[in-house]
């Protein structure tokens, strides 16, 4: 079915969807990334030692985890902005707890909490931007929005140690919690969901079983693991393996690293554009993107001087984050829109598990071998096993029967 843009699927309407969708997302990473920068002021808060404060951590991707899948079915059933509006007000309310326990195992709980609740707006995001834009233009709309996980960790980054400076680590807790409750808020007023056919019909829990059933999908989630098992690989390593292997210091591996994280940021919404302008086809640059990964982790591997690291790093850093929103931008169009939300939910759990499993099978090899280039061989396997796995989807088919938005006329 073709799914040509017309004047109805392209109302001016679904900036603000995307800006508020973006919004919401943005606070959800920098309720997240808060920690990096506060956990040692917490650890000496609550008379935590820094090997226990993984604990805190694992607390908040467990819950994350979970939601993902979970926020996904809610999302198909009660909508996306029930879901964005909520979650995100819940998720601020835990930031605000977080920032005033003095206990550790309440403060693990307050971090389960912000985890479950932050782990709800991705599929209600994916889905609500993919029910406004047209399949077509997709791309760009996807890679903005996923600009929020850079840009949160940027934010957080850039204003955390000078509040904790200021007044302390709770500070950032609170004011963070307080700023993702007012954009909830205004989620909750602003957003509307396009029309679809469906208004004023009950609402009726999805039924799973397309998806359960969706080979294309089932690609879909094995290569964006093996996309996963790279970047998250490379971030939660390269700091410890440049200096430990390449001889830097810790300020010159956090140089290289950010210049890695600005390359991802920029790249996000131009390779979407770009694969718009090339008639919304997502599988083949996404295969071309996969395969770049592969040789740049390879040759940042060979590298063994910081000005080494420092050529290589922003390709790295294209070709770390470039494919996400195209494999983002293919979960509306092999799914349907309308369970958008429950695909998106069930996909992204499946690339986060990549997340967890990942540090610990690089830092064995590393042990086992004392070779840099071989824990960067190690990551280089997720992005390869992707790049095979990406090409045998059939990104022809939809189970959309018109692309939704034409079913009826604009908002007006």
């Amino acid at each position: 079915m073709s799914s040509t843009p017309t004047a109805a699927t392209r109302h001016p309407y679904r900036w603000v969807v995307l800006v508020l969708s973006w919004a919401a997302f943005t606070m959800t990473a920098v309720d997240r990334a808060t920690w990096g920068p506060a956990s040692l002021a917490v650890s000496e808060h609550l008379g935590v030692a820094l090997a226990g404060l993984g604990v805190f951590a694992t607390g908040y991707y467990v819950g994350y985890v979970v939601s993902n899948a979970a926020g996904g079915v809610l999302t198909d059933w009660l909508g996306p902005r029930l879901v964005i509006g909520c979650s995100l007000f819940l998720a601020g309310v835990f930031m605000v707890l977080f920032g005033e326990t003095d206990s550790v195992a309440l403060g693990i709980a307050f971090q389960a909490g912000i985890g479950i609740f932050a782990g709800c707006d991705y599929s209600a995001g994916v889905k609500i931007v993919s029910q406004w834009f047209p399949s077509t233009d997709r791309g760009f709309a996807m890679g903005f929005f996923l600009t929020a996980t850079s840009l949160g960790t940027v934010i957080a980054n850039a204003i955390v140690p000078s509040l904790i400076a200021a007044s302390g680590w709770s500070t950032s807790y609170h004011v963070f919690g307080a700023a993702s409750m007012i954009v909830a808020v205004l989620c909750g007023l602003l957003l509307r969901p396009a029309p679809d056919g469906t208004r004023g019909e009950p609402r009726q829990a999805p039924d799973l079983r397309p998806l359960a059933r969706n080979r294309d999908l089932w690609l879909l989630g094995l290569a964006g693991f093996g996309g996963m098992w790279g970047t998250a690989g490379f971030i939660t390593w390269a700091n410890a393996l440049m200096v430990k292997g390449g001889g830097v210091s810790g300020v010159q591996a956090g140089v290289v690293v950010t210049l890695f994280a600005i390359a991802g940021l920029v790249a996000k919404p131009l390779i979407g554009i770009a694969s718009d302008l090339f008639g919304a086809r997502r599988k083949v640059p996404a295969a071309l993107i996969f395969g770049a990964f592969v040789i740049t982790l390879l040759v940042f591997g060979t590298r063994d001087s910081l000005t080494g690291f420092l050529w290589v790093a922003p390709f790295l850093g294209v070709a770390a984050y470039m494919y996400s929103p195209l494999l983002v931008a293919l979960v509306p169009k092999l799914a349907g829109v309308r369970l958008a939300g429950s695909a998106a939910g069930a996909t992204n759990a499946f690339w986060q598990v990549a997340s967890t499993i990942v540090p610990t099978v690089v830092g064995a090899v590393f042990a086992g071998t004392g070779s840099f280039l071989a824990a960067f061989a190690a990551l280089a396997a997720g992005p390869l096993v992707g790049m095979v796995l990406v090409l045998l989807i059939d990104e022809s088919y939809t189970p959309d029967p018109k692309p939704v938005g034409e079913m009826e006329e604009s908002i007006r």
